[in-house]
């Protein structure tokens, strides 16, 4: 039996979007069935790639390159499922990179079983978008697409508070504020399935971003930090730019980030990358 890193690894390693996600939902399976059964597999300690393995289609391209289509139009709203299919599929490697990645941190089994849990449902995500765009016409692949989401993985490979900082409390937080708009773009266009979809998509991101909260204030709990101080340190030294409102400030409390947390960050700061690294050093070396 592999070691839920091993596993995290070979999803990694997994360049097809639906072979990927496939695996990712096999794994998740035995991880939740060994932990119902009481005999819960080794996490270990992986060596994960420090790019996931990805397929041929889409072309990945800058985000300034990539096409832009008014969402009016059936072409412009396939190529939002596209774009949501792209970062779906991201979400995915992103939650199985922090198992792999930071095995050596030792945390609480609970740590593993929510990101487990989030890996399975963004593997439910892409392929419930992805089969609304074949569906309409398309497939994954059929369109270029962002190439920059993996470069906030790549800034936060050494430390475990920066991504849980920068990935599910700003990355996946920002879901939560566009969501309901696509969800209304889908109705108005009697796209059903497609709004069942964002729907359920929705309704799960609150649990990733929550699932960030919580492991970031423990880790801030181990190292005496004050949390919203080093929240905004590490964002203002891991994430390029600033929080766009407006912000879903319902939702982001319910995963458990209040406003003093993201609005102080939505106006530039001088010197936003001079931050001093003392505290993620120390993070690193325990």
């Amino acid at each position: 039996m592999p070691t839920l890193t091993e596993m995290a690894c070979e999803v990694l390693s997994t360049a097809d979007g639906r072979a990927k996600t496939a695996l990712s939902r096999k794994y998740a399976a035995e991880w939740a069935a060994s932990r119902n059964g009481g005999t819960p597999i080794e996490v270990g300690i992986g060596n994960p790639p420090l790019r996931p393995a990805r397929p041929e289609k889409p072309e990945l391209m800058a985000p300034r390159d990539v096409p832009r289509r008014r969402t009016g139009s059936e072409a412009g709203r396939i190529a939002l499922l596209h774009a949501v299919a792209h970062i779906e599929l991201n979400a995915v490697d992103l939650h199985w990179d922090i198992i792999a990645r930071f095995g050596h941190i030792k945390m609480p089994i609970g740590f593993y079983d929510d990101w487990v849990k989030s890996a399975d449902e963004e593997s439910k995500h892409f392929n419930l978008i992805c089969d609304c765009l074949e569906e309409m016409g398309s497939h994954y692949g059929a369109l270029p697409a962002h190439a920059g989401m993996w470069r906030s993985a790549e800034d936060t490979a050494e430390d475990i508070m920066g991504r849980l900082a920068v990935v599910p409390m700003v990355l996946e937080a920002r879901g939560l504020d566009v969501t309901p708009g696509m969800i209304e773009i889908f109705r108005k266009a009697e796209a059903t399935n497609a709004v069942e979809a964002l729907e359920v998509i929705y309704s799960e991101e609150v649990h990733h971003v929550a699932y960030g909260s919580k492991w970031f204030h423990f880790l801030c709990g181990r190292h005496d930090f004050d949390p919203k101080d080093e929240f905004h340190r590490l964002v203002r030294h891991y994430f390029h730019g600033v929080l766009k409102p407006p912000f879903n400030e319902e939702k982001r409390a319910e995963a458990g980030i209040p406003p003093d947390f993201y609005w102080p960050l939505s106006e530039d700061t001088p010197d936003r990358t001079a931050l001093g690294n003392k505290a993620s050093a120390e993070i690193r070396a325990k």
